[in-house]
């Protein structure tokens, strides 16, 4: 049985080597493969102790029956998110070996269930043209409102901006039982 929990400081390494691995499978032949081999769990755990302690960030993590934390996802308001009652899906990552079996649907279950507890109606969430998960965010509702251009490893790449106008839509979505 997986478990979704939220994450406490001591998850920090488990999730700083899912966001390694699967940012390396995930995003292979998109983003450059030196930038892709230069990711290190150190460098990764740094930056989810520092998120996980801010007070405005939500994580949460899913573990197999072994405890080993094989997905997470957070979310929070961004300083650029000007618009009221609305809030930012950051990130959702699952190892490669997990994928399919319907983790990603429960860890966006939890993050909804705590936009909703937050009062929040409108969702964004970026995501690279290339990454497959926009199709996923697309099944659960979410529209595409603008495309930009970032650069990630010296490559210029195409980012979506989606968004979610209803959170109380997606969570009818995300609890209905098929």
């Amino acid at each position: 049985m997986l478990q979704i929990r939220e994450a406490t400081i001591h998850d920090a390494e488990g999730i700083a080597k899912v966001h390694v691995d699967s940012w390396r499978t995930t995003y292979k032949g998109i983003i450059p493969e030196e930038f892709l081999n230069n990711l290190t769990y150190e460098q990764r755990t740094e930056l989810w102790i520092k998120n996980i302690k801010k007070t405005d960030e939500f994580v949460i993590l899913a573990e197999n029956t072994k405890g080993e934390i094989i997905g997470f996802a957070d979310c929070w308001k961004r300083e650029t998110n000007t618009v009221p009652n609305s809030g930012d899906l950051t990130s959702i990552y699952i190892l490669e070996e997990y994928q399919g079996i319907g983790l990603g649907k429960e860890l966006l279950k939890s993050i909804f269930f705590r936009f909703n507890s937050l009062g929040y109606q409108k969702i964004f969430v970026d995501v690279l043209e290339d990454n497959k998960t926009r199709y996923f965010y697309e099944y659960y509702g979410a529209h595409l409102s603008k495309s930009v251009q970032i650069k990630i490893g010296g490559k210029i790449l195409n980012e979506l901006i989606y968004e979610w106008d209803n959170v109380d839509e997606v969570l009818a979505r995300l609890t209905k039982t098929d």
